[in-house]
């Protein structure tokens, strides 16, 4: 909004960026904006007065005004500083020798990544899995579906029951107690303009694929509407983040703070296996497990993720 507007209660008068999400603000009150106390694009503490609405005819002393912008902070505990409004997408590809600042999503990816690199002792797990006839069982399923499923949901689904199987893959380390998740939720790596995004479809276990494949489409809408909430962004054991689609067969992910693991997957290739004394080709997807050593073992990780490639080499337990 602008000075001397008129805003109606409800009407959404500015957004919060927090976080990976933007949320949109609506006016307490009916009244015309008097008075703007920030900028665009700046970062401020929760609590922090924004703008001032009043009659259409009032006058607001300068005093008053004075006194809002130098007004302390409440110190009740208060989520991370917000900033307002949406900062503007990546530009064109920029030419060598730029200086490039970061945008609101690179710094709170540096900072994350940061942190898990600092605080998350991982360790790494890569297996192959022969896909042949999840491809096949995908194609026919999407010939009978009222939605299309990608290769993620699949995976997505194989990972829900893993986890139910393997529930300390849920945890998290709260002092000498490991703390397990009270539901499913799946994170799903997904990029977007300036950065990736990786908000959680929840309550997997509980979804047949199809349902997923409806939960994926919508959150990858809103991610790439920058629509996310937070609670987009909350409730996740693990992530998702598939690079098959440029090309990647083999990359290790960073663990996203919070969760547990994160499973990075490759592409689907076609390569020549030994089969009944022959050989055969077969087609075979890489998956990397990165895994909090704080929370689990080698071992406990290696049957989850071993279970996870033999679901999706029987997907028909998977629909």
């Amino acid at each position: 909004v602008k000075l001397g507007d008129e805003v109606k209660k409800g009407d959404v008068i500015f957004e919060i960026e927090v976080d990976k999400a933007t949320l949109e603000m609506e006016s307490p009150a009916d009244g015309f904006v008097k008075h703007i106390l920030v900028e665009t694009g700046q970062t401020l503490p929760v609590g922090k007065p924004i703008l001032i609405l009043g009659d259409r005819d009032e006058e607001v002393p300068q005093s008053f005004i004075d006194s809002l912008k130098t007004a302390a902070v409440p110190t009740a505990e208060a989520p991370p500083a917000a900033q307002v409004a949406a900062e503007s997408a990546a530009a064109a590809e920029p030419a060598l020798g730029a200086t490039i600042p970061l945008n609101r999503l690179q710094k709170i990816t540096a900072q994350r990544m940061l942190k898990s690199k600092q605080e998350i002792p991982c360790f790494y797990l890569t297996i192959k899995a022969d896909v042949t006839d999840l491809v096949e069982f995908r194609t026919k399923f999407n010939q009978t579906s009222d939605i299309e499923v990608a290769y993620n949901d699949f995976i997505i689904r194989a990972v829900a029951i893993g986890l139910e199987k393997f529930p300390i893959m849920t945890g998290q380390l709260a002092g000498d107690k490991i703390t397990l998740a009270d539901g499913i939720g799946v994170g799903l790596a997904i990029t977007v303009p300036g950065g990736m995004v990786a908000p959680i479809v929840k309550n997997v276990s509980k979804k047949d694929v199809a349902e997923i494949a409806r939960d994926s489409k919508a959150l990858t809408e809103k991610a790439r509407g920058d629509k996310l909430s937070l609670a987009d962004l909350e409730g996740g054991c693990i992530t998702i983040s598939n690079l098959g689609v440029f090309g990647i067969d083999f990359f290790i992910p960073i663990v996203v703070p919070g969760q547990c693991s994160i499973l990075g997957i490759g592409r689907i290739t076609d390569a020549c296996v030994p089969e009944n004394a022959g050989f055969a080709v077969r087609k075979l997807m890489s998956m990397t497990l990165s895994v909090d050593h704080k929370v689990t073992n080698g071992a406990y990780a290696a049957q989850f993720i071993d279970f996870v490639r033999k679901l999706l080499e029987d997907p028909s337990n998977l629909a």
